[in-house]
């Protein structure tokens, strides 16, 4: 049995942490309200507080396998912290400032950290890399993901799967994407458009700040990542802003995450080199006994990348690190291992 220390036990974190522990593992859970996994076995939980003594502790688990899944923000923080004491973290918090800040002081204090691993960004980094490693420099890379209700109901047809506060980030922070080989930044919302969801019908799309480490990893001429709702959801947004009426705190009331609604979560990646060659992943799942899609699908990668890291550490170099890194063969055990677990991948896998 190997300990493992889970910081975040949310919506997502929770599934991680349960997974985990199913499969045998010790798992410390850390979280200002850890009563959702009190009384799971194999799980410490334990209840902190907002001045937690960080450094303190990270001194005192020195060398341990670290499951950082705080929303954005914190959890930013936190790693930093956690990069000056010899640790194996992988980062799931989606924070506007990225983990590589710390990349020298992670590798001078013997700290491995493999960062936004989860589906998109995460998965998605993973097919990416399969795609410039098979087809060579790409002309073209779209990434299109979304975690939504089954039906589009009530004024927004949408909950939040994950941390409320961060998909309001994700509509507010500015777009980074590849236009003619070079990065500009674009208002995140930009570039709406309609896709066709297989056994859903026209959704929208629009451009958010997911590509993140992509940008300087993959040479690539034009590369964007976008977010799907249903129709009229980010209408409804703008609407609010633009009138002065959005009230974060009402946002956050109107968009939580409901288990009694059917949802599903879907992911498409199409990369495409200069000689007009193409490959693609299609990722669709609609959640099950064990939990709600979003959760599983980006815990499943979490997961995962946690056992394989147990495994081998030098699986992750020294320093930090975007999913990317990872190698075909890790890589296509995440993808089997979430097949076996009921998530539909169309795409191929590179060994």
């Amino acid at each position: 049995m190997e300990t493992i220390h889970c910081f975040g036990v949310g919506l997502v974190g929770s599934y991680v942490v349960r997974r985990l522990a199913a499969k045998g593992h010790l798992i410390h859970a850390y979280d200002l309200d850890p009563s959702v996994v009190d009384n799971v076995e194999n799980v410490v939980a334990h209840k902190i507080s907002s001045d937690f003594p960080k450094d303190q502790f990270f001194a005192g688990i020195s060398g341990s396998l670290v499951l950082n899944m705080l929303p954005g923000s914190i959890g930013s923080k936190w790693t930093r912290a956690m990069c000056g004491h010899r640790m194996k973290i992988i980062d799931l918090s989606f924070s506007e400032v990225t983990p590589d800040v710390s990349a020298s002081e992670a590798a001078q204090h013997g700290s491995r950290v493999l960062w936004d691993v989860g589906i998109a960004p995460g998965l998605s980094n993973m097919f990416a890399i399969q795609g410039h490693r098979s087809l060579g420099p790409l002309e073209s890379l779209k990434i299109w993901v979304g975690g939504n209700p089954v039906n589009p109901e009530g004024k927004w047809s949408y909950m939040a799967p994950f941390s409320p506060t961060d998909v309001i980030e994700e509509y507010t922070r500015p777009a980074r994407v590849m236009i003619e080989g070079r990065e500009v930044i674009i208002p995140a919302l930009s570039d709406r458009h309609e896709i066709s969801v297989p056994g859903h019908g026209e959704m929208e799309a629009f451009l958010t700040d997911g590509l993140r480490s992509l940008t300087t990893s993959i040479p690539c001429s034009e590369m964007a990542e976008y977010t799907v709702r249903w129709p009229g959801h980010i209408q409804c947004y703008l609407e609010h802003i633009e009138s002065g009426q959005l009230d974060r705190a009402r946002l956050i009331e109107e968009w939580k995450y409901d288990p009694g609604t059917p949802e599903f979560t879907w992911l498409k990646v199409k990369a495409q080199n200069r000689l007009g060659q193409s490959v693609e992943w299609v990722l669709e799942d609609n959640g099950g006994k064990d939990g709600h899609s979003m959760a599983r699908t980006t815990g499943l990668v979490t997961a995962i990348c946690a056992e394989m890291i147990l495994e081998d550490e030098d699986l992750v170099p020294l320093g930090v690190h975007p999913p990317e890194v990872l190698p075909d063969h890790a890589i296509s055990r995440i993808v089997s291992e979430m097949r076996d677990s009921g998530v539909s991948i169309d795409g191929p896998t590179f060994n």
